[in-house]
């Protein structure tokens, strides 16, 4: 089991002076750790979930090159992009630049956007969900073409491009590797099946069954189950003492006994670098074997 580090608040002590300096130690510190990613979401308000839209919120492509300066080791992605915040070229190219920078380090992380109200706000193009999940496969047939280097027009009820140049090309293997989240029965997981090289699942009492949905999916698509990365969300603040490692480490080994190899979230005050230290010294070494 490995763990991914899941930066969604940026209202931090010291405010936007601060944010740089800040943002640098904890990316720094938890590539030293040993985490295996780190993410960001990509929102332009803050989500209810986690505040007001007030708070504080970075544009996510940019904040992953800021990050690729100042880590060497762990993955970079989003959790994840709304496909229709970019056009598929321009993502391609952004995922593309993000892996050369890092030096082989990006993940295109990907979904079917949800946030109206911050697309409406902005005026960014947001269309029903049926048209966004016929968008979401289109930019995921898109992106590959360009990863492999492939420059044939693509003619698609969506989206048609001329030519697929994408110039240089990733350094990733065969291509960095698309992470879907989600979990979506019939429309997210079967976009899995057929395209992903990772799906990220919420870590609640329904990730069993999501799990099987998936593995049919794979049967109907001929996919190899065991062949996609499976990653949850989960809780990873241990406490302002160590309080919570226990039950971080007991969700963790449940997780990891359903098939689950990363475990992905949020530590509350992560610019606190105390906290990392506590999972890089209590967590990592219990869940490690997993």
């Amino acid at each position: 089991m490995k763990l991914g580090l899941h930066i969604a608040d940026f209202t931090w002590p010291g405010g936007a002076p601060r944010l740089g300096p800040q943002l640098a130690e904890v990316a720094a510190a938890a590539d030293e750790a040993g985490f295996d990613r780190i993410s960001v979401m990509d929102h332009l308000w803050q989500i209810g979930v986690l505040g007001p839209p007030e708070h504080e919120m970075l544009e996510a492509y940019t904040v992953l090159g800021f990050l690729a300066a100042h880590t060497r080791r762990a993955k970079l992605h989003t959790l994840v992009t709304g496909v229709t915040y970019r056009d598929p070229g321009l993502l391609a190219k952004a995922v593309t630049t993000l892996d050369v920078l890092s030096g082989g380090r990006a993940m295109l992380g990907i979904g079917a956007a949800w946030n109206a109200e911050e697309s409406e706000g902005l005026g960014l193009f947001f269309p029903p969900t049926a048209e966004r999940f016929e968008r979401l496969e289109e930019t995921l047939q898109i992106c590959l073409r360009m990863f492999r280097g492939e420059e044939e027009a693509y003619e698609g009820r969506h989206y048609r491009l001329g030519r697929l140049l994408n110039s240089p090309q990733p350094l990733s293997r065969p291509h960095p590797p698309i992470l879907i989240g989600g979990g979506g029965e019939k429309k997210t997981l079967r976009l899995v099946a057929r395209y992903a090289d990772a799906c990220n699942l919420f870590a609640g009492p329904e990730i069993e069954r999501k799990l099987e949905v998936l593995r049919q999916h794979c049967e109907t698509e001929g996919r190899d189950y065991d062949d996609i990365e499976k990653t949850a969300l989960v809780q990873l603040d241990p406490g302002e003492k160590g309080e919570k490692v226990d039950e971080i480490i007991a969700t963790l080994t449940h997780l990891a006994g359903l098939g689950v190899t990363v475990g992905h979230g949020m530590v509350a005050g992560v610019q606190d670098l105390g906290k990392i230290e506590t999972l890089r010294t209590q967590v990592m070494p219990a869940v490690e074997a997993l």
